[in-house]
């Protein structure tokens, strides 16, 4: 199971770091995700970092601006989020490759 915190309200510019602690004895060899989904919109890739540690991004939506990683003692994975954008407001979900999916955290931009 996944529970996912760290969401809220921020202005465009801002910063946000959001978290995922998974209740896995073998988080250390999980692959583990951050997807987002928009209103009105399908849910998409957002990052993803697998069990050595390699990160992925959706280059064209959060280039250069995201950074996943994980704190395996901590059994989680972070989404630090910079010079966030309107468009980057979405339901952010964690998941991990055994196919569980976290509740979703609320990120807000405002312009």
């Amino acid at each position: 199971q996944l529970q996912a915190s760290g969401g809220g309200l921020v202005q465009a510019g801002g910063s946000m770091r959001l978290s995922c602690v998974a209740t896995s004895r073998a988080f250390d060899r999980l692959d583990m995700g951050w997807f987002r989904q928009a209103p009105g919109k399908e849910r998409e890739f957002v990052a993803a970092i697998n069990w050595s540690g390699a990160a992925s991004y959706d280059v064209d939506s959060v280039k250069g601006r995201f950074t996943i990683s994980k704190d395996i003692p901590k059994n989680a994975v972070y989404l630090q989020m910079n010079s966030l954008k309107p468009e980057d407001t979405a339901v952010y979900y964690c998941h991990s490759n055994l196919g569980y999916w976290g509740q979703g955290t609320q990120v807000t931009v405002s312009s």
